[in-house]
Protein backbone atom coordinates (compact mmCIF):
# COMPACT_ATOMS: atom_id res chain seq x y z
CA UNK A 1 0.00 0.00 0.00
CA UNK A 2 0.94 3.56 -0.46
CA UNK A 3 -0.29 6.95 0.39
CA UNK A 4 -3.77 8.21 1.41
CA UNK A 5 -4.88 9.04 -2.34
CA UNK A 6 -6.86 12.54 -1.60
CA UNK A 7 -9.23 13.75 -4.07
CA UNK A 8 -12.99 15.76 -4.95
CA UNK A 9 -15.66 14.40 -7.36
CA UNK A 10 -15.95 17.68 -9.46
CA UNK A 11 -15.21 18.34 -12.55
CA UNK A 12 -15.05 22.40 -11.89
CA UNK A 13 -11.40 24.35 -12.36
CA UNK A 14 -12.36 26.16 -9.15
CA UNK A 15 -13.97 23.55 -7.44
CA UNK A 16 -14.56 24.24 -3.52
CA UNK A 17 -14.99 20.75 -2.64
CA UNK A 18 -11.31 20.43 -4.20
CA UNK A 19 -10.10 23.30 -1.59
CA UNK A 20 -11.20 21.61 1.58
CA UNK A 21 -9.24 18.33 -0.01
CA UNK A 22 -6.20 20.50 -0.09
CA UNK A 23 -6.97 22.11 3.15
CA UNK A 24 -7.30 18.96 4.86
CA UNK A 25 -4.24 17.23 3.13
CA UNK A 26 -2.43 20.35 4.63
CA UNK A 27 -3.24 19.17 8.38
CA UNK A 28 -2.28 15.66 7.93
CA UNK A 29 1.63 15.03 8.88
CA UNK A 30 4.28 12.34 8.66
CA UNK A 31 1.99 10.49 5.92
CA UNK A 32 2.55 9.95 2.24
CA UNK A 33 -1.02 11.90 0.52
CA UNK A 34 -1.11 11.72 -3.08
CA UNK A 35 -3.11 14.83 -4.09
CA UNK A 36 -4.62 14.35 -7.51
CA UNK A 37 -7.10 16.71 -9.39
CA UNK A 38 -9.75 15.38 -11.57
CA UNK A 39 -10.71 18.15 -13.15
CA UNK A 40 -7.82 17.64 -15.45
CA UNK A 41 -9.20 14.25 -16.43
CA UNK A 42 -11.01 13.61 -19.41
CA UNK A 43 -13.57 10.56 -18.74
CA UNK A 44 -15.92 10.09 -21.15
CA UNK A 45 -19.29 9.63 -20.66
CA UNK A 46 -20.36 5.81 -19.95
CA UNK A 47 -22.03 4.14 -22.03
CA UNK A 48 -22.88 0.03 -22.81
CA UNK A 49 -22.03 0.46 -26.39
CA UNK A 50 -18.69 2.43 -25.64
CA UNK A 51 -17.86 -0.52 -23.65
CA UNK A 52 -18.33 -3.26 -25.79
CA UNK A 53 -16.88 -0.84 -29.25
CA UNK A 54 -13.63 -0.06 -27.02
CA UNK A 55 -13.31 -1.93 -23.92
CA UNK A 56 -12.48 -0.15 -20.49
CA UNK A 57 -10.45 3.30 -21.39
CA UNK A 58 -7.06 3.44 -19.77
CA UNK A 59 -7.64 6.40 -18.32
CA UNK A 60 -10.22 4.41 -16.12
CA UNK A 61 -8.17 1.46 -15.59
CA UNK A 62 -5.14 3.63 -14.47
CA UNK A 63 -7.43 5.85 -11.88
CA UNK A 64 -8.57 2.64 -10.54
CA UNK A 65 -4.98 1.31 -10.25
CA UNK A 66 -4.20 4.67 -8.28
CA UNK A 67 -7.49 3.87 -5.86
CA UNK A 68 -6.15 0.18 -5.12
CA UNK A 69 -2.27 0.98 -4.52
CA UNK A 70 -4.20 3.60 -1.80
CA UNK A 71 -3.96 2.57 1.93
CA UNK A 72 -7.27 4.84 2.34
CA UNK A 73 -9.16 7.77 0.41
CA UNK A 74 -10.35 11.36 1.15
CA UNK A 75 -12.98 12.50 -1.07
CA UNK A 76 -15.41 15.24 -1.28
CA UNK A 77 -18.37 15.82 -3.26
CA UNK A 78 -20.10 18.49 -5.13
CA UNK A 79 -24.08 18.81 -5.59
CA UNK A 80 -26.69 18.87 -8.31
CA UNK A 81 -29.81 19.25 -7.24
CA UNK A 82 -29.35 17.13 -4.16
CA UNK A 83 -26.87 14.40 -5.91
CA UNK A 84 -23.70 14.01 -6.88
CA UNK A 85 -22.30 15.24 -9.96
CA UNK A 86 -23.07 13.71 -13.63
CA UNK A 87 -19.42 14.02 -13.64
CA UNK A 88 -18.46 12.00 -9.94
CA UNK A 89 -21.26 9.82 -10.99
CA UNK A 90 -19.41 8.56 -14.33
CA UNK A 91 -16.58 8.35 -12.82
CA UNK A 92 -18.10 5.87 -10.72
CA UNK A 93 -19.92 3.72 -13.20
CA UNK A 94 -16.79 3.20 -15.32
CA UNK A 95 -14.69 1.99 -12.32
CA UNK A 96 -17.70 -0.22 -11.07
CA UNK A 97 -17.39 -1.54 -14.82
CA UNK A 98 -14.01 -2.47 -14.80
CA UNK A 99 -13.64 -4.00 -11.58
CA UNK A 100 -16.82 -4.11 -9.28
CA UNK A 101 -15.06 -4.16 -5.81
CA UNK A 102 -12.97 -2.11 -6.55
CA UNK A 103 -12.84 0.17 -3.41
CA UNK A 104 -12.90 -3.24 -1.61
CA UNK A 105 -11.52 -2.49 2.36
CA UNK A 106 -10.61 1.03 1.32
CA UNK A 107 -10.92 2.98 4.28
CA UNK A 108 -12.85 6.26 3.33
CA UNK A 109 -13.12 10.58 4.68
CA UNK A 110 -15.97 11.25 2.55
CA UNK A 111 -16.74 15.25 2.70
CA UNK A 112 -18.73 18.25 0.80
CA UNK A 113 -19.10 21.60 0.62
CA UNK A 114 -21.23 23.76 -0.77
CA UNK A 115 -22.26 27.89 -0.49
CA UNK A 116 -25.59 26.30 1.23
CA UNK A 117 -27.01 25.91 5.02
CA UNK A 118 -26.71 21.93 4.42
CA UNK A 119 -23.20 21.98 2.87
CA UNK A 120 -24.60 19.41 0.08
CA UNK A 121 -25.22 16.78 2.75
CA UNK A 122 -27.54 15.03 0.28
CA UNK A 123 -24.90 14.46 -2.03
CA UNK A 124 -21.80 13.17 0.55
CA UNK A 125 -25.02 10.83 1.66
CA UNK A 126 -25.48 9.65 -1.53
CA UNK A 127 -21.82 8.92 -2.11
CA UNK A 128 -21.45 7.09 0.96
CA UNK A 129 -24.33 4.21 -0.35
CA UNK A 130 -22.60 3.69 -3.47
CA UNK A 131 -19.57 3.55 -2.09
CA UNK A 132 -20.24 0.68 -0.26
CA UNK A 133 -21.36 -1.16 -2.43
CA UNK A 134 -18.02 -1.07 -4.23
CA UNK A 135 -16.38 -2.55 -0.85
CA UNK A 136 -15.69 0.80 0.48
CA UNK A 137 -15.89 1.40 4.21
CA UNK A 138 -16.70 4.66 4.71
CA UNK A 139 -14.81 5.75 7.95
CA UNK A 140 -16.27 8.93 9.05
CA UNK A 141 -17.81 12.08 6.84
CA UNK A 142 -17.62 16.13 7.04
CA UNK A 143 -20.11 18.43 5.47
CA UNK A 144 -19.10 22.23 5.40
CA UNK A 145 -21.50 24.20 4.90
CA UNK A 146 -21.75 27.89 4.25
CA UNK A 147 -18.61 27.69 2.21
CA UNK A 148 -17.86 31.14 1.32
CA UNK A 149 -18.72 32.65 4.45
CA UNK A 150 -16.78 30.32 6.33
CA UNK A 151 -14.22 29.12 4.56
CA UNK A 152 -10.55 30.87 3.56
CA UNK A 153 -8.60 29.45 0.60
CA UNK A 154 -5.19 30.71 2.40
CA UNK A 155 -6.44 29.22 6.26
CA UNK A 156 -8.97 26.84 5.97
CA UNK A 157 -12.09 26.84 7.80
CA UNK A 158 -12.84 29.74 9.77
CA UNK A 159 -16.09 28.53 11.70
CA UNK A 160 -14.58 27.17 14.89
CA UNK A 161 -17.41 24.57 15.02
CA UNK A 162 -16.88 23.21 12.07
CA UNK A 163 -13.19 23.50 12.41
CA UNK A 164 -13.51 21.16 15.15
CA UNK A 165 -15.83 18.96 13.58
CA UNK A 166 -13.51 18.66 10.38
CA UNK A 167 -10.50 17.70 12.85
CA UNK A 168 -12.44 15.27 15.26
CA UNK A 169 -13.82 13.63 11.88
CA UNK A 170 -9.61 13.24 10.39
CA UNK A 171 -8.55 11.88 13.45
CA UNK A 172 -11.12 9.38 13.54
CA UNK A 173 -10.41 8.45 9.70
CA UNK A 174 -6.37 8.83 10.70
CA UNK A 175 -7.08 6.56 13.96
CA UNK A 176 -8.87 4.03 12.07
CA UNK A 177 -5.90 3.64 9.43
CA UNK A 178 -3.77 3.38 11.88
CA UNK A 179 -5.65 0.51 13.95
CA UNK A 180 -5.46 -1.54 10.64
Amino acid sequence: MSAILATAGSNSSTSINFNLVKYTVSLIKDRGVQCIELAGYAFPMYSEDLEKSDGIPEIVTGFRKQIEEAEALILSVNEHNGNPSAFFKNILDWLSRDERKFLVNTPVFLMSASGGKRGAASSRDVVAQMLKRFGAEVVSTFSLHNYYDCFDPQTGITDPGQASLHEQALNDFLAYIDAR
